[in-house]
């Protein structure tokens, strides 16, 4: 997987629309009960279709040994400047591209263009969250080639999922880790109104730190609280402002990528002598 562009490419994507508009002309049609059946029944079809998109997106990812995060949040929780604190500690060791999820716009995804690595913004319309079919589509705009530009395969892809927390936990985008952004000004209560983000997760990043001062909310009590929901979260307290926690955080990442390649080295290693 080679990344080409520097800078931001829109993908727009109808389908939720589509979906809602499919709905509503069947439950015109049929009485409530009916309309009900066949809503579910599509909505299956929906989320099984996207499983296997995603496995066979994940087996595409590890085959060109990319890590790949999820990161999810309310709006305003600084997921998009998160990754450009990411970008500028990691941009120097390992190649970065990152796909941009939001209702409208390319305004995120020309911040991280700007930060210099290659975006992609997939806006959804009126939808919630990102789906299998979009990442395929936003990978294939990473590989374009770009005015000749050099291509460098990625080490790590970072989706920034649609801002907020219910929809993009059930839906499966191949990633090897979701990533819960928790703000600290938004409650340290987070974890228990939102069970499933924190539960589907495998790391939470609790972040502006450095308004605990001023703010009833603390980071202890949300740690205790995510680790409640979820005994095996990473759990990450920082400020994208100040820097304060961020080498933990890119730690982390680097671990991830690491044990990712050394599985597949040894996955392959297994399969040589099985020859």
């Amino acid at each position: 997987m080679r990344a080409n562009r520097n800078r931001p490419i829109a993908i727009d994507t109808l389908w939720p629309g589509v979906l809602y508009s499919f709905v509503k002309s069947i439950s015109t049609q049929w009485n409530t009960k009916d309309a009900m059946a066949v809503k579910i029944l599509v909505l299956k079809d929906v989320t099984e279709a996207n499983s296997i998109l995603a496995g066979a997106l994940r087996n595409t990812f590890a085959r060109d040994d990319v890590l790949v995060l999820d990161v999810i949040a309310s709006p305003g929780a600084g997921k998009t400047t998160l990754l450009e604190r990411t970008i500028e500690g990691l941009r120097a060791e390992l190649s970065l591209g990152v796909i941009e999820g939001d209702p409208a716009t390319s305004l995120d995804a020309e911040r991280v263009a700007a930060a210099g690595v290659p975006a992609v913004q997939i806006n959804t319309g009126g939808g919630c969250h990102l789906e299998a079919r979009m990442i395929q589509a936003a990978l294939e705009q990473l590989a374009a080639p770009d005015d000749g530009a050099s291509a460098r395969p990625l080490d790590v892809l970072i989706i920034e999922n649609v801002g907020n927390l219910l929809c993009p936990t059930g839906w499966d985008l191949g990633e090897d880790a979701k990533v819960v952004v928790a703000s600290l000004p938004e409650g340290d209560d987070k974890p228990l109104k939102y069970p499933m983000a924190f539960t589907s997760a495998q790391a939470v990043v609790i972040n502006k730190i450095d308004l605990e001062p001023y703010i009833p909310s603390k980071a202890a009590r949300l740690r205790e609280n995510a680790l409640k929901i979820n005994p095996d979260l990473a759990v990450f307290e920082l400020s994208c402002l100040t820097g304060q926690g961020l080498d933990a955080w890119l730690n982390w990442i680097r671990a991830r990528l690491i044990a990712k390649r050394r599985a597949a080295s040894g996955k392959a290693a297994d399969g040589s002598a099985h020859a």
